[in-house]
């Protein structure tokens, strides 16, 4: 099944449905070196073309992300940062990794929750460090719904969207006019600093448990 995923994505998808596609990004979140996001993104354009569903795509998506990452999150609490580079050595974490993970959380704080995603890397230790960060679980958990909830919009309504309507694109923005651009852009900049502003206001206090 998991050879399939690399030599042929898009039949693995059809094959085993947007319940498979949630399991691997829910591996991928939990660590493991699988393509998640490039199969996001597959998935949504098959969902464009009426072969999978949409809406089960995005539940089951969103359902691996936060659960893949939540999983990490425990792992990461219970074994300690020790313990998780000793034996993350065997699927190539090194010391080097954790530590550039590490330095973008000890910067950002819960923005790197949401964000981290985004990126390689970051996306697949996101809920280990942040676990072994000493982070309150019901803080990440809430950081952890957002970013999925972002990065499965993102990439599996955006595929889905852009694969079924790209002819229709730049008649969208001619209909919109710069006045509705600057609306839509104004509206995303505004999601944006209500997760700065939730970043700050909910409660962080936790002791740090590093061994």
């Amino acid at each position: 099944m998991i050879e399939s995923l690399f030599t042929d994505a898009e039949g693995f998808v059809r094959a085993h449905g947007p319940v498979a596609a949630g399991a691997i990004i829910f591996l991928e979140s939990f660590g493991a070196p699988l393509p998640g996001e490039s199969l996001l993104i597959l998935s949504g354009t098959l969902a464009a073309r009426g072969e999978i569903s949409l809406i089960a795509l995005l539940v089951w998506a969103w359902c691996g992300a936060v659960l893949g990452d939540s999983v990490g999150f425990l792992v990461g609490r219970t074994l300690g940062r020790t313990l998780i580079l000793h034996h993350g050595r065997r699927f190539g974490l090194t010391h080097e990794r954790f530590a550039k993970v590490e330095s973008v959380f000890t910067r950002y704080g819960p923005i790197a929750v949401v964000f981290a995603r985004f990126f390689d890397i970051l996306r697949q230790l996101n809920g280990l460090v942040a676990g072994t960060a000493g982070m309150p679980f019901p803080r990440f958990l809430l950081f952890n719904v957002i970013g999925g909830f972002l990065w499965v919009g993102t990439w599996g309504l955006g595929a889905w969207y852009f694969a079924g309507h790209v002819s229709s694109i730049s008649d969208l923005a001619h209909r919109l006019g710069p006045w509705g651009i600057a609306a839509a852009v104004a509206t995303a900049l505004c999601a944006v600093g209500l997760v700065l502003l939730l970043a700050r206001t909910v409660p962080s206090s936790a002791p740090t448990d590093r061994p």
